[in-house]
């Protein structure tokens, strides 16, 4: 039985295959750019000189780049048993909402989305370990 547990946010995924005590931790980053857009006069009075923003440029571009990088990580759940997602935001909703339209053989495979804070290497493992393990009777 092969286990996968998914730590994501915007700027990288730590993929984590869990068979038998063991894991091994696929890590892929992101490529999203991210945007800064500026406006405004810099000053209190109404009007000025204000940066001209395309909003929709830049939202179609990170639209897009998201779908690239929730390929990449699908690509790597193919073979999985059952799958749970963490993160910090709503890039774990995103990503589960992704497999439902597009992936729907790996969107069965996931059991759980959880918000999960920023953590190292380790501290990601363990919670993927331990989830797996006290949840390990759910169908």
């Amino acid at each position: 039985m092969k286990n996968i547990g998914i730590w994501i946010d915007k700027e990288k995924a730590h993929v984590i295959k869990v068979t038998d005590n063991q894991e091994e931790m696929i890590t892929i980053l992101s490529e999203i750019d991210t945007f800064k857009i500026s406006g405004g006069s810099g000053t209190r009075f109404k009007g000025g000189p204000q940066d001209v923003v395309h909003d929709s440029k830049y939202l179609e571009r990170e639209k897009k780049q998201h779908k690239e990088y929730f390929k990449k990580i699908a690509q790597l759940l193919k073979e999985a048993d059952k799958v749970v997602i963490f993160g910090p935001a709503e890039t774990g909703q995103k990503f589960n909402k992704e497999l439902k339209e597009h992936y729907a053989d790996i969107s069965k495979k996931v059991k759980d989305v959880l918000r999960a804070d920023s953590m190292t290497d380790n501290q990601t493992k363990a919670l993927i370990r331990e989830y797996f393990n006290t949840n390990n009777t759910f169908a």
